[in-house]
């Protein structure tokens, strides 16, 4: 098996019971446009109850039952916002810490240097972000995963990764290798996927392949590079 070798969305997570929540970039077959995904998954009640809504070009999680909320924080927040020709996507509210330092005229990477990974002990979450920019110097996306160094929680390793696009090539990343108490934290590099032309057969590829019980939400979007026309799909399993 090739370091170089590319599966499809479906395969890469069929059969895994729980990958978390997971932020695919990319470029389609065409290369005409850019493709960005975000799934939720949940093993707990506070964590399953919840939906995407959209507002414009922002996509807000929501409680579905605000009577069941258990910690808002770690339920409410944006996990796409756009800030002129770049679009953000998260697992966390720094969402909005990406967003203000861009607005400062700073970077990706100054915002995630000032996060660390969720106080969920003894699982310690990774804080998983991207960032698709389509600007003067071209397209170009960057993933990055702040995680836990030890199993105490003591320090939080850093790591961006930055893409050149290729035609038909996505990066995936996730929060867990799969279901376990503590959940195993995501190792190694984002994981090669293929992007389709058509946004709905990647989207379909990813909710029919999603473990059945865990799966709650996804939604994703293709923007055209030469007109930055967008387009969406979202489903909630809560509905």
């Amino acid at each position: 098996m090739s370091i170089y070798d590319v599966k499809t969305m479906g395969e890469t997570i069929k059969g895994n019971p729980y990958v978390g929540r997971g932020i695919v970039t990319g470029k389609t077959a065409d290369g005409t446009k850019a493709a960005i995904a975000y799934f939720i998954m949940g093993r707990s009640a506070n964590s399953r109850n919840r939906i995407f809504k959209e507002n414009g070009t922002e996509v807000t999680i929501y409680p579905f039952d605000e009577s069941k909320v258990e910690d808002p924080s770690l339920i409410i927040y944006s996990p796409i916002k756009t800030f002129g020709k770049a679009t953000i996507v998260t697992n966390g509210d720094q969402t909005q810490t990406i967003y203000d330092f861009l607005k400062e005229g700073k970077t990706f990477e100054e915002a995630l240097n000032t996060r660390c990974f969720e106080p969920d002990a003894p699982n310690f979450t990774p804080r998983i972000s991207g960032i698709v920019c389509n600007g003067d110097h071209g397209f170009r996306y960057k993933l990055s995963i702040l995680k836990s160094g030890d199993a105490e929680g003591s320090v939080c390793n850093r790591y961006t990764y930055v893409y050149e696009p290729i035609a038909g090539l996505g990066h995936f990343i996730h929060t867990y290798v799969t279901d376990g108490n503590p959940i195993p934290t995501f190792q190694g590099e984002p994981e090669r996927v293929s992007i389709p032309d058509n946004i709905d057969e990647f989207f379909n590829d990813i909710w029919e392949n999603l473990d059945e019980d865990n799966k709650i939400s996804l939604y994703v979007r293709y923007i055209d590079l030469s007109t930055g026309e967008i387009e969406n799909r979202m489903v909630n399993k809560n509905s």
